[in-house]
């Protein structure tokens, strides 16, 4: 069995400056990718009357990349053992633009649904690697900031990835939108080959140090808080613009400020809680998705009035854009000896987590209504919160 650190010494070497400029291709990286992911969510009913689908069928575009994710997230480190993680960030660049351009010109479902494996792909690998190479970005004395920043991107795609693709599909057509994904991700992955510095890989790891670490006092505890988190909200957040056309006499242009407000809610959130989160995350790992979870019911229950509609979405996007940084800083300090595998591990949950949602989501959509997939997704947050809570009660 492998034992060893999943970040090799001349990786977590200190470095002498932290390069700002890396962190930020880092961080706009993460940003696309994630929006790139969340696009159907803000276009299911554009994208399901021209594809002549249902917008349960149309969510399982979401489905199928977080599958892809699932799988390549514990193996990219042992399919690529030797390849630089600069050299791996760019192809899977490359991946990703080509499977929005792909989305961008598909006649129909299959093709698209065959598209997003890259996509999946190209998540799973940046978010298994992002630990590492922000170790080499900034050194490990600094993690913590480093991982701020390239969290900060995935977190307020999560969030805002939803608004922008609306916003983008009432000026455009939604096949321009994904056309424009493609080519900014393209021209990202020069600025990422010149940029980032050289991250030598890690030595080979193994299914059975992630077994291992799977192990650790309070780790499988944690993971399994973690997942049903990340249930929770994709349960409810998935098909969110099917919940907001509940509300009376509600247009396009009010669902558009509505997911603005909710992106605004993020942007700020990932602000004040990374400023803080290293101090408290074992707070915010209880109290950030209890609070979504009450969000998530009152989405539903405060239908009748925009307002409250509008509150309840700013809190809800307020708490879920920390949820990486709580989950991050979680691994920093559980597992700083195997943070690629640690990031794995968490990559794998967040995927396997949201294709169930968008997949149990979207039979519920269709059969019954968006209603019980909110209420069972804020059972599911609840749930999450006391575990990933009582994991930080185990001594390692």
């Amino acid at each position: 069995m492998t034992t060893t650190a999943s970040i090799p010494v001349n990786v977590s070497a200190p470095a002498e400056r932290i390069r700002y400029g890396a962190l930020v291709v880092m961080m706009l990286l993460s940003f696309l990718l994630v929006t790139a992911e969340f696009l159907p969510n803000g276009m299911l009913t554009e994208m399901a009357d021209a594809l002549g689908v249902t917008p349960g069928q149309a969510g399982q575009t979401v489905t199928v990349t977080a599958l892809v994710g699932f799988i390549v997230a514990p193996t990219v480190g042992m399919v690529f053992p030797r390849v630089d993680r600069r050299t791996l960030l760019v192809w899977m660049a490359l991946a990703a633009a080509a499977s929005n351009l792909i989305v961008a010109v598909s006649p129909n479902l299959i093709i698209i649904l065959l598209a997003r494996f890259l996509l999946g792909a190209a998540l799973s690998t940046f978010w298994s690697m992002s630990i590492t190479v922000a170790v080499r970005i900034a050194g490990p004395e600094r993690l913590g900031r480093a991982v701020m920043f390239t969290s900060a991107g995935t977190s307020l795609a999560t969030v805002a990835g939803v608004p922008v693709g609306v916003m983008l599909s009432q000026v455009m057509d939604w096949r321009a939108v994904f056309a424009l994904a493609g080519i900014v991700t393209g021209l990202l992955a020069v600025a990422l080959r010149t940029m980032l510095p050289r991250v030598p890989a890690a030595q080979t790891s193994s299914f059975a140090l992630l077994a291992d670490t799977i192990r650790r006092p309070g780790i499988g505890l944690g993971l399994t808080g973690h997942v049903l988190v990340v249930l929770g909200h994709f349960l409810a957040y998935t098909y969110v613009r099917l919940a907001l056309e509940r509300i009376p006499e509600v247009d396009a242009g009010t669902i558009v400020v509505l997911l603005a407000v909710f992106g605004v809610g993020g942007l700020i959130g990932n602000l004040t809680i990374g400023l803080i989160i290293d101090r408290s995350f074992r707070l915010f790992a209880v109290l950030a998705p209890a609070v979504i979870a009450v969000a998530v019911a009152a989405t539903i229950l405060l239908s009748g009035t925009v307002l409250g509609v509008g509150i309840a979405v700013f809190v809800w996007g307020f708490f879920f854009a920390s949820w990486l940084i709580v989950v991050n800083t979680w691994v920093g300090h559980r597992m700083p000896d195997r943070l690629e595998a640690g990031g794995s591990l968490v990559v794998v949950g967040f995927q396997g987590a949201i294709m169930i949602a968008a997949g149990l989501g979207g039979v519920l959509v269709d059969s019954i209504g968006v209603e019980p997939s909110y209420g069972l997704g804020a059972v599911a947050l609840v749930v999450g919160a006391i575990l990933f809570g009582l994991s930080n009660r185990v001594r390692g």
